[in-house]
Formats: C-alpha cells, sequence, structure tokens
C-alpha cells in the first residue's frame, strides 16, 4: 500500500500509516521559524520516504522533532535526522534499555518469549526489515518532565506527558492554533502485558489530562486524524469501564449487562473488546 502525503492544513502534513509493518502516522507543524516533526518512524526508510515527499511536495523540512513515546515503531528512524529530539524523561529511560538490543530473528524470538516484545511486533520488524536489520536506537537529546511549550514561530505547540495504560511514558501534541491534539497510542490498552488491558486508575489520569485541551480534531498515530465527536465517544466508554469495573468486580457477564443496558442495544465487537481489556486490568490488578 502505497503511503500518501496528505496535507491537512497550512502548517500541517502527514504521511498515511501501514497496518502491515506497523507504520504510524508521521507530521509535520510548521510556524513562521520552525516545522516540528511528531515522531521518527519505525525504520530510516520511513524516515527518509517522509522527507522525499515533503521535499517533493515543496513542504518545509522539520528542525526539531519530538517523540512521543519508546515503542519501536516510533523511535527507530531517529537516526535518520541530525536535528533536536525531544521526549519526556521517561521516553529515555526506556530507550536507553533497547540500546543494546540484538535485532536479529532469534533475538527477537527470545524477547517475545521473555515479554519483553510482543509477537505483532516482532512480525512487523521482521517485514519491515526483512533480511536487513542493521537496526540502531539513537536516544532524544533533549528531555523533560510533565509538560513543555514550543513556539514555532505563530504557532504553540503544548507536549504534554499524559499516562494511560499503553506507555505511561507517553505524550501528546496540542497544537494550539489548529486546535488539534496528536493522541499518538495513548488512549490504547496495554498491549505487553499477558492478556491486553486497561487499568481504571491509569485510564483516569489520562482521559483527565486530554479534558484539559480544547480541541476539534484529533490524530490516531495507526489510523487517521478524527473529528472530537469521535473521541468523545469513545472517552465516555473509557470512563464508564472505569466505573463498571470497579462497581462489579471485575466481573465480565454483569459490566457487558450494564453497558447493553445503557445503550440499550447489543454492544459491537469493539465494545465487548473493551469489556474484556478492563476485567483483564482488574484480575491482573488482584494478582498482585
Amino acid at each position: 500500500m502505497e503511503q500518501k502525503l496528505v496535507t491537512l492544513s497550512d502548517r500541517i502534513t502527514y504521511l498515511t500509516p501501514v497496518a502491515r509493518t506497523d507504520r504510524p502516522i508521521l507530521m509535520t507543524i510548521t510556524g513562521e521559524k520552525h516545522t516540528l516533526l511528531i515522531d521518527a518512524g519505525n525504520s530510516v526508510a520511513h524516515a527518509e520516504l517522509f522527507m522525499k515527499k515533503l521535499k517533493e511536495a515543496g513542504k518545509s523540512l522539520p528542525d526539531m522533532l519530538v517523540l512521543t513515546h519508546w515503542h519501536w515503531d516510533h523511535i527507530l528512524g531517529l537516526p535518520a535526522f541530525q536535528i533536536p529530539s525531544i521526549s519526556t524523561e521517561d521516553t529515555k529511560n526506556e530507550m536507553e534499555k533497547m540500546v543494546h538490543y540484538k535485532w536479529d530473528d532469534t533475538s527477537l524470538d527470545e524477547r517475545v518469549k521473555t515479554g519483553e516484545e510482543i509477537e505483532f511486533c516482532a512480525k512487523a520488524i521482521k517485514e519491515e526489515f526483512k533480511g536487513n536489520r542493521n537496526i540502531h536506537v539513537s536516544l532524544p537529546t533533549i528531555t523533560f518532565e510533565n509538560e513543555l511549550t514550543l513556539d514555532l514561530g505563530g504557532v504553540t505547540c503544548v507536549l504534554k506527558q499524559v499516562g494511560g495504560d499503553h506507555s505511561p511514558d507517553g505524550l501528546v501534541v496540542y497544537v494550539k492554533e489548529d486546535k488539534l491534539v496528536f493522541l499518538a497510542d495513548s488512549i490504547a490498552p496495554n498491549l505487553y502485558a499477558p492478556n491486553w488491558r486497561y487499568t481504571s486508575e491509569k485510564t483516569r489520569i489520562l482521559l483527565n489530562n486530554l479534558d484539559e485541551f480544547d480541541a476539534e480534531t484529533y490524530v490516531i498515530s495507526h489510523w487517521q486524524p478524527v473529528a472530537k465527536e469521535v473521541i468523545k465517544t469513545e472517552i465516555t466508554l473509557l470512563r464508564t469501564l472505569c466505573d463498571l469495573v470497579e462497581k462489579y468486580q471485575g466481573k465480565k457477564d454483569m459490566i457487558t449487562k450494564a453497558l447493553e443496558n445503557k445503550y440499550e442495544r447489543e454492544l459491537t465487537n469493539e465494545e465487548l473488546d473493551n469489556v474484556t481489556y478492563f476485567v483483564n486490568g482488574y484480575e491482573d490488578a488482584l494478582d498482585y
């Protein structure tokens, strides 16, 4: 599938994602003085493709970048860039653990066995890099805690660490003038747990942080930009499940029934999956 360059506004351009090799959206925000790149890509090839398409379209090239979280598909393109790179302190700490990783099939498969990696990601890495595994983990040059504001020249980008189950180190990028939030993968469940899961505690922290932004558009890394109404529906579901999983003490049938009564219909497959993820999180917490 060919990746396309999309112009979202005069300031915002992004490259569409690819599911097969787990390439997320890469996006640039351009002000009068600077252009910020959000995420480095899942490989140098991914990063170089975006740069090539920007040049061909006559778009501004980035002179700084921000990493949304430590997962491989957002960071392994970093060596392609010789510009300042920004992350949370927690993201850098997680990336430091990866510096000495080996990336051959045997090493990947071993990390899957130990739980350091998951089968889905190992398969995507093998597909993205095929036989060429000259992978180098570069570290960000600038780190911060909690929140950092960048003035790109007439464009304000707020980088905020929001937590959540998917990757607690993660941040979102709020483009104030465009009322846009780059969510990255922040609202996804924890995929590295033995069973995919959400926890009420971390979900509430995430959603409370997202409430701070006055936004009309939200960008989900492995999907597309979506309207506020779409995210409001998802957030309402997550908040409701936070309450129900606690009220019914992780009992899946009772949670499902309560949610069906609330919606006055049968649940969709996605809603049923989310019920399962919250039940998994509740049960895992009991094991500690």
